[in-house]
């Protein structure tokens, strides 16, 4: 992709969690087949689930029922979703291929980094050091602030945590809610097409970067990195 004419130096890199650092699908889609076992269902194809994994509950239980919120039956779905995901969480979810390589680049180069979810902090506590994600220097999950994303509460509340203005904070999501945050808290935007990104195709999110894998995405940074300070020494 064609880096734009300037950016600031990034100082900071904030994340999405599902979808964009870690690939916790197979757990979201296993916990809710389990429902459908349950009722004597069969399983959900794994490759149906997938691309709802980012919108959680909602996106999980709409694909294996049908059913969405204000739906008779869904919350009852939902609540015990959640306790049969929170027992399971980190059987098979793991970190995206190059994403350690990733953060170890990003420290390296005196970058923060942290995580700005919407999965509840019931889940997203646990699972973080489970997969190996302790070192976050922020973790903002979707009842941190009063608001979720697509509003941009849970992303300045990030930046803040992180003691880094919002204008040097790059956001990298799978989803185009994760777009629309990042645009709102004035911050880079980075689609990642690694993940799970949904039915809306991610070249018509709008991101500032559209990104095949977390290499790219270091590579990137890097380059952006360089350019500023070679503007800068110009100025």
């Amino acid at each position: 992709m064609t880096l734009p004419t300037f950016l600031p130096a990034p100082r900071a890199v904030l994340f999405d969690l599902d979808g964009t650092l870690a690939d916790t699908a197979p757990d979201l889609a296993a916990a809710v087949n389990w429902l459908r076992t349950e009722r004597g269902l069969p399983p959900t194809p794994y490759a149906v689930l997938r691309p709802t994994a980012s919108a959680g509950a909602r996106g999980m239980i709409g694909a294996a029922f049908g059913l969405g919120p204000g739906d008779e039956g869904y919350e009852e779905l939902r609540l015990q979703w959640f306790d049969r995901y929170q027992d399971n969480m980190a059987v098979h979810s793991s970190l995206f291929g190059g994403i350690a390589e990733l953060l170890a680049g990003i420290e390296q180069a005196g970058m923060a980094w942290g995580v700005v979810t919407n999965k509840p902090a019931r889940f997203t506590d646990p699972l973080i050091p489970q997969i190996g994600l302790s070192h976050a220097g922020c973790v903002v999950s979707g009842d941190t602030t009063p608001r979720a994303k697509p509003h941009p509460d849970p992303l300045l509340e990030g930046a803040r945590r992180l003691g880094v203005d919002p204008q040097h904070c790059w956001y990298v999501g799978d989803d185009k809610r994760d777009i629309e945050a990042g645009q709102a808290a004035g911050m880079v935007t980075v689609a990642c097409n690694w993940g799970y990104c949904g039915a809306i195709e991610p070249s018509t999110w709008g991101a500032d970067y559209l990104l095949d894998t977390p290499t790219d995405l270091l590579q990137t940074l890097r380059t952006v990195v360089d350019t500023a300070r070679i503007a800068e020494r110009a100025a």
